[in-house]
């Protein structure tokens, strides 16, 4: 049922966030509802799970959109497992933690793109980049962290209960 679950929400995701989501930009700048899906998933149930949601959220984007095959999906795989590190010793009603992390995860998400983008390409502007990219996509990806963790943490806590009760646990 989990896996069920997981896999609609990280493809729900990926349709509202290339189709929506471009509505409601504000000044070019989306909030990145893959990089919270990630980060949120490794906070409630570990690295290991963390990284399984990344993997899956950055293939789609390395199929439809990416350059290079792979590059999305190490990413997200790594974010996940960076993220879920801080999972036990995490108190998860806790709504702080997690807008912090997917803010910080927003940040170096864009900075290692624009770090590639430096090496490949010559974009040298590091100061539009901190001022237009970086900054403003960190605020407004913690801004929309709030909904979706509390969805997520909802869908967790029912589904964690019908585990309970399914394999008598706890």
């Amino acid at each position: 049922m989990r896996i069920l679950l997981t896999g609609i929400l990280v493809f729900v995701n990926f349709i509202l966030q290339t189709t929506l989501l471009p509505y409601i930009s504000i000044g070019g700048i989306l909030p990145n509802t893959a990089l919270i899906i990630v980060v949120s998933y490794a906070l409630l149930r570990g690295s290991t799970e963390g990284a399984i949601v990344g993997f899956f959220s950055g293939l789609p984007i390395d199929i439809f959109f990416g350059t290079s095959f792979g590059y999305y999906t190490l990413l997200f795989l790594l974010a996940g497992l960076l993220a879920g590190r801080s999972q036990k010793d995490f108190y998860r009603e806790n709504y702080l933690l997690p807008i912090i992390i997917c803010s910080l995860s927003a940040i170096v998400y864009e900075s290692v793109i624009f770090i590639t983008g430096f090496f490949l390409q010559g974009n040298t502007s590091v100061l539009y980049f901190l001022v237009r990219l970086a900054l403003p996509e960190a605020v407004y990806t913690a801004v929309v962290t709030i909904p979706i963790y509390r969805l997520l943490f909802g869908i967790n806590e029912w589904l964690e209960l019908k585990e309970k009760y399914k394999y008598r646990l706890f």
